[in-house]
């Protein structure tokens, strides 16, 4: 298997962290991974929020997880239940229940990742954009996860501290850091194929 492949293969979401910083040189050689990503029409519609401070990393995931939490209140007890088991594997919610920092897991950097409200593509185009800066992470000896509960740090008392413009949206975060875990690959799923 080459390099590629195997770095494809060896990526796993970590939400265990060692408390090492990541140099900015780093965290700048993944953001130009993740400007390497196609996009619709070449727009590149990404625009990267890197929080490095651990106070604020520390204090913006309590808030979120407040907030995540009201928001599962919201849509009740059945459909929360789905969304639960679809975030979470049983090893997953055991570590969850058992860190303090429930959304952003004590990582050194969280990269947040924006597009414009108005760009229909800007999704799809952000989610390309994270993948290449995870699988950069974990070329260089560093690991991640995705965190789709980063797009609640809108409804923050501090969120106007990132900067953000209103013509933007938060689609999701990467965290990366030194993993201080070796989480096992999940089964895939394979019969998903259908040649026409």
């Amino acid at each position: 298997m080459n390099d590629v492949l195997k770095n494809i293969h060896d990526r796993r979401a970590v939400r265990k962290y060692k408390n090492m910083t990541v140099p900015t040189e780093i965290i700048d050689i993944l953001l130009d991974a993740g400007r390497m990503a196609p996009s619709a029409m070449n727009r590149q519609p990404w625009k990267f929020y890197i929080l490095t401070d651990p106070k604020k990393i520390h204090a913006y995931s309590k808030e979120i997880a407040g907030i995540a939490v009201k928001e599962i209140k919201h849509i009740g007890i059945r459909e929360a239940a789905k969304l639960t088991l679809s975030f979470f594997h049983l090893s997953t919610m055991m570590s969850f229940l058992k860190n303090d920092d429930h959304i952003f897991y004590g990582v050194p950097v969280v990269i947040f990742i924006t597009s414009a409200i108005a760009d229909e593509w800007g999704a799809l185009d952000v989610g390309m954009c994270a993948q290449n800066i995870m699988l950069a992470a974990k070329a260089m000896g560093l690991d991640s996860c995705p965190v789709g509960f980063a797009k609640y740090v809108t409804q923050t008392r501090d969120y106007y501290q990132l900067n953000i413009s209103d013509a933007e949206q938060v689609q999701l975060a990467v965290v990366v850091g030194f993993g201080d875990e070796s989480p096992k690959l999940h089964e895939r799923i394979t019969d998903n194929v259908v040649y026409i």
